[in-house]
């Protein structure tokens, strides 16, 4: 399989995941910051994915698989022994999907494009700023009496998470009144599978710990 990323996107958590699940991904990094997007091979990613975003999947089949949540699934599901996602017809499969899905449109979508794109407006941004604190209160709640999203174990739903959270200290988003968030995303970040796709992405890891 060969995973289309960006550098500090949320691609990072497709790579996470694999890692934790023992899967050996191709790489091959798509330049966002400009256009056309052109992946390191040369080729127009929006030959490859229409849609113009990572990640990107590619299957063993030929197909492409989009979408971050889909990509998650699917690859946490190809190894089940990892316990990075529960069985489906669980009660804790659905616990999963709600968080993959707060974490896709409760903070993935605040934090990107309002605090990324100044020309958006400084209201704006304001705005988007006070959801993300209210929802990091939630999550800061929840880690009082949990280790992790899902409870005492490491899971797909982290890995999104640490990539998304992680994004603050780009965007002026003080941390510091969340200290079981801090301490959640250092756990995380110590963990060999994400420092070893952090590593591979180019990325500081001193930054994330």
């Amino acid at each position: 399989m060969k995973l289309y990323y960006a550098t500090n996107s949320c691609s990072l958590s497709a790579h996470i995941i694999a890692n934790e699940a023992g899967i050996v991904l191709e790489l091959e990094k798509v330049d966002i910051g400009r256009l056309p997007h052109l992946t390191a091979a040369g080729a127009d990613f929006a030959t490859i994915n229409p849609k113009g975003y990572v990640p990107a999947l590619r299957l063993d089949d030929g197909s492409l698989l989009t979408e971050g949540l889909a990509i998650a699934l699917y690859l946490a599901d190809q190894a089940p022994q990892s316990g990075l996602a529960p069985a489906e017809g669980t009660a804790e499969r659905y616990r999963l999907l709600e968080w993959l899905a707060f974490i896709g449109s409760e903070l993935h979508k605040a934090y990107s494009p309002w605090l990324f794109h100044p020309e958006l407006g400084e209201t704006a941004q304001q705005v988007a700023r006070a959801k993300i604190l209210g929802r990091l209160a939630l999550i800061e709640t929840h880690l009082a009496t949990n280790a992790y999203l899902l409870g005492e174990r490491f899971g797909a739903a982290d890995a999104y998470a640490f990539t998304v959270i992680g994004w603050s200290r780009f965007v002026g988003i003080d941390l510091v009144q969340f200290p079981l968030i801090r301490d959640y995303l250092q756990r995380i970040a110590a963990r060999p599978a994400v420092r070893e796709a952090m590593r591979a992405e180019g990325m500081a890891l001193a930054a994330a710990a």
